[in-house]
């Protein structure tokens, strides 16, 4: 019997949640996906130094304030890891916009096109690129613009809601990141229910409902779930698009060998019973507000990932003021 991680990969693309270039090389997935945090914790380490010194020395060479030489290695930096993780990867990686921008719609556009102009500058086509942006409704419609007037691929992330879905498969986005472990955190933290078994998991209840009506009304943004805490999450959602997990949960995965059953494909989805739903912004301000688990962790998502780039920005900062 092949490994579970293997089993899932004739099923689901996977993606790895990493910085880390050796777990990719290890576990060989298709795209990647990164974040301020994981940028963060990757900036420690003593093989990726010389990322941090090329955008300072590219940042210096450009004209204007020390704050705007700081957001210029902040930026190449963060390409400089996405094209890296290129060489290990066939397929695509995701570079996240600054969470402090999530409510700024027209600054989002410039800082999206402003990252794929660096990568042009290293040879590398957007078609490998997707833009994290929040999933808020400026992030939302930052992408729709992106995509519809800059063919700019987008990963709308931060998703909680089954409204902030919909709202992204109007909007005609690449591809979205509904979280699953956070979901999983709050029932923990707020209710009575400590253990779920994986199908009643609420994390995966609502990957799933997306899922399904997303194949059930053809829409072609794609779900790659997110943010898991244990292997049964994981294949509880087996025949997802794709699914982005940690280097530790890959190697737990990669260690079993247990039947995986596929619960999600386009064909069960076309029999739900599901009505179609208009999204507008005051349909989804509503929605959103009436999902105490989504308000509550979009808010603390940007919170933290806002956190997180303040501190890269400190350890580059100093680097920028030694050169």
């Amino acid at each position: 019997m092949p490994s579970v991680l293997d089993q899932i990969k004739d099923h689901t693309v996977v993606v790895a949640d990493t910085g880390d270039f050796e777990a990719m090389k290890k576990y060989e997935p298709t795209d990647d996906t990164t974040n301020p945090s994981l940028i963060l914790a990757a900036a420690q380490m003593e093989q990726y130094q010389h990322l941090i010194d090329d955008a300072v020395q590219y940042a210096k060479a450009k004209e204007g304030s020390f704050d705007d030489q700081l957001d210029w290695t902040m930026d190449r930096l963060f390409v400089n890891f996405g094209s890296e993780i290129l060489k290990i990867i066939p397929g695509r990686v995701s570079t996240e916009i600054d969470a402090r921008l999530s409510f700024d719609k027209e600054a989002s556009i410039s800082k999206a096109r402003r990252i794929i102009d660096l990568y042009k500058e290293k040879g590398i086509d957007k078609e490998r690129i997707l833009i994290k942006l929040p999933t808020t409704w400026e992030g939302i419609e930052a992408a729709r613009t992106l995509e519809q007037e800059y063919g700019i691929h987008c990963n709308l992330t931060l998703l909680f809601s089954f409204a902030q879905a919909v709202a992204c498969a109007e909007a005609g986005v690449t591809l979205i990141s509904p979280y699953v472990g956070r979901i999983f955190d709050w029932y923990v933290e707020n209710t009575d229910r400590k253990k779920f078994q994986p199908l009643e998991d609420p994390g995966v209840q609502s990957v799933t409902r997306i899922y399904n009506y997303y194949k059930k009304f053809g829409y072609q943004t794609v779900v790659m779930g997110a943010s898991f805490r244990n292997t049964e999450q994981i294949t509880a959602l087996a025949g997802c698009d794709l699914l982005t997990i940690s280097p530790s949960l890959l190697e737990k995965l990669s260690s079993s060998n247990e039947k995986v059953t596929v619960y999600l494909s386009e064909k069960q989805a076309k029999q739900c019973e599901l009505t179609k739903i208009n999204m507008d912004e005051k349909t989804f301000r509503w929605m959103l507000n009436e999902d105490e688990v989504a308000t509550d962790k979009l808010a603390e998502g940007i919170r933290n990932f806002a956190v997180d780039a303040v501190k890269l920005e400190n350890v580059v900062k100093e680097r920028l003021l030694k050169a």
